[in-house]
């Protein structure tokens, strides 16, 4: 992901510290105050690395194999795959068959750039149907979904994405990631937009960038948080980053938090199972969880052999 990414001489001058929580979070998770346990996820973006051969994919995997391996150490997908193709339910119903041996297994598919880039939420109600009609293949085995919108979706489109959101079908829950700097920078667009998301009972993709801090926003219109990590190769930072994010997570499951994905990136994707492991372990630890590891072929390439 290149999204918010800086040099490497900037990151000493980056302040990482996660905000205060607003007061829509608190409030959130006050009324979804429950005794249910904390659903905890965390994945990748894509299982198509072939960096990952011979890190956590057996040497000489073929790419046709590559779900059949990457489904041995997460339990979920951000699946980014969605965004450049509207599969149909043949190809969804493949995907899904990959994945048998781990009956927890979620895919979290991401909205079609048709929908949300090029015809920008305007007029794109034949699209979203076939996007439905395929990711509903999935059954049992589809997570949340989320739609992103570019960086020049800016608040003077309010109108069209309140319309498109209040029409999609509300069995499956979707979240939203905003990126134009204005939906932060003016509190009335920053108010209203997550004011109408909690409305909606749509979610609100948290995207932890290190060259765009605004969008850590912290706001949870639902009690769900759906966390895009973005690290920077292993750097110190990476992990300090990683252990605040599970102290607040600690913190949200204890005024009221449902449910938690996590969902690591690196601009050198090759690095994405090591911290994903290193997440794993501390939610462990933290929260006395039993999350499946990544299991690496080399044991001394883990962080925690």
């Amino acid at each position: 992901m290149e999204f918010g990414r800086v040099k490497p001489e900037e990151l000493a001058t980056v302040d990482f510290t996660l905000p205060p929580d607003p007061e829509l979070t608190i409030n959130t998770l006050k009324a979804a105050k429950t005794n249910e346990p904390l659903q905890v996820h965390v994945g990748c973006a894509k299982w198509g690395r072939k960096e990952w051969i011979g890190q956590i994919y057996p040497p000489k995997t073929k790419e046709a194999n590559f779900l059949d391996e990457y489904v041995k150490h997460f339990d979920c997908i951000e699946l980014n795959a969605t965004f450049y193709n509207v599969y149909g339910p043949d190809t969804i119903a493949k995907w899904k068959a990959k994945t048998d041996s781990n009956p927890d297994f979620k895919f979290c598919p991401k909205f079609s750039q048709s929908i949300s880039h090029i015809r920008r939420l305007k007029n794109a109600e034949d699209i979203t149907t076939s996007y439905y009609e395929g990711v509903m293949a999935f059954g049992e085995k589809l997570g949340p979904m989320f739609l992103q919108l570019s960086d020049n979706y800016a608040p003077k489109s309010f109108p069209e994405l309140k319309l498109y959101l209040e029409q999609l079908p509300k069995d499956v829950p979707v979240f939203a990631e905003l990126r134009h700097k204005e939906w932060f920078a003016i509190p009335e667009n920053r108010e209203k937009v997550f004011a109408m998301l909690r409305d909606l009972n749509i979610g609100a993709v948290i995207t932890d960038a290190t060259g765009r801090r605004d969008v850590v926003h912290m706001n949870l219109p639902t009690p769900h948080a759906f966390i895009r990590f973005v690290g920077n190769g292993l750097h110190p930072s990476d992990y300090a980053r990683v252990d605040e994010w599970v102290e607040r997570i600690k913190q949200w499951q204890q005024m009221g938090l449902r449910s938690v994905w996590f969902f690591m990136h690196q601009h050198d994707e090759q690095y994405s199972p090591k911290l994903a492991d290193y997440v794993v372990v501390k939610l462990n630890e933290t929260l006395g969880l039993q999350l499946q590891r990544p299991q690496f072929i080399d044991e001394q390439k883990s962080l925690f052999s």
